[in-house]
């Protein structure tokens, strides 16, 4: 017991606040001199650490595709600040517009980063807090759930491990990939439990399925994403026009508390959400949401791989 709370205090005692500020060219010590390059102060950041970002557009590199802000373990990455705060609850989310673009290269979609934002291997200790994640385009021809075509705006990977981080505030728009648009979840053959909290998803749009996101808990895996008081509205898939969940000799179990999905459509199915089932049905949990206009169906539709039979059910918790 004695060992264990040294070890806290340790840990508390050697983390600290690293500033960014695009304004600034500092060492990130404070905010007179913060650094200016967010993939910097990730690059330095240890557990225990908070990297507070002022407002203004940040870009993971000028033309390196590949490139992500990737986010180390045990790290909070919290945005909305003006650039002189000095707690938290200083910041102003809605003036100080804290944006991570994968624009970069030319002007549009083509050349943008494939991932802005890439977790691996973390636990819920690591959090993003206040951001607008945008402009991602994971578009590429390689292998099915690689990042380079799947999860435009964040790529969270548990394959083979665990990936549990948790998102605050968050905004991702206008986002493409070939699947899971805004958010491919990765558990296959490992875990990612993400939690997510006043997010929302628009404008993203998968040239394949889920079209803010795909929960992928395939392969003996886990893929469990909690979502609380968060809003998905006009995303596009083929299957899933907001969310496609694929569980097939896996478990793939989503939890929505006070969600609303408007006007999100699928070219197929599952307006707001699609299930792709293996021999067990991908159990989603649900209270107190909200489903309007969703395209071509209010419901959630079901499809049973081993069946090839597509089912519409009417989940408990939702709006008639």
């Amino acid at each position: 017991m004695l060992l264990a709370l040294l070890l806290i205090l340790c840990i508390q005692a050697s983390s600290n606040n690293i500033y960014v500020n695009l304004n600034s060219n500092g060492d990130g010590t404070s905010w007179d001199s913060a650094m200016s390059s967010l993939t910097t102060a990730l690059n330095s950041a240890k557990a225990g650490d908070q990297i507070w970002v002022a407002k203004g557009t940040y870009t993971p590199a000028a033309t390196d595709r590949s490139a992500s802000f990737v986010i180390p373990e045990g790290v909070k990455v919290i945005g909305g600040f003006n650039g002189n705060e000095e707690s938290i609850d200083g910041r102003d989310l809605t003036n100080n517009l804290t944006i991570l673009s994968g624009e970069i290269g030319k002007p549009g979609p083509a050349d943008n980063s494939y991932t802005v934002v890439y977790f691996e291997n973390v636990t819920n200790s690591t959090i993003l807090d206040g951001f607008i994640i945008k402009a991602g385009n994971a578009n590429s021809e390689l292998e099915e759930g690689n990042p380079s075509r799947c999860g435009g705006g964040i790529y969270m990977n548990g394959e083979k491990g665990i990936c549990n981080p948790v998102i605050y505030n968050c905004s991702l728009t206008a986002n493409l990939a070939r699947d899971g648009a805004a958010i491919f979840i990765n558990g296959k053959n490992g875990q990612s439990n993400p939690t997510f909290y006043n997010c929302t998803f628009s404008n993203n749009e998968a040239g394949l399925d889920g079209g803010a996101i795909y929960n992928d808990g395939r392969l003996n895996g886990n893929s469990n994403p909690v979502l609380n008081n968060c809003v998905f509205t006009q995303n596009m898939g083929t299957y899933g026009g907001a969310i496609c969940n694929n569980n097939e000799k896996g478990a793939c179990n989503l939890t929505l508390n006070s969600c609303e999905f408007l006007e999100n459509a699928a070219y197929l199915r599952g307006g707001a959400i699609f299930s792709m089932n293996g021999s067990e049905r991908c159990y989603l949990e649900m209270s107190d949401c909200q489903f309007e206009n969703n395209f071509p169906d209010d419901q959630n539709m079901i499809f049973t791989s081993t069946t090839g039979r597509t089912d519409a059910y009417k989940i408990a918790g939702s709006n008639p």
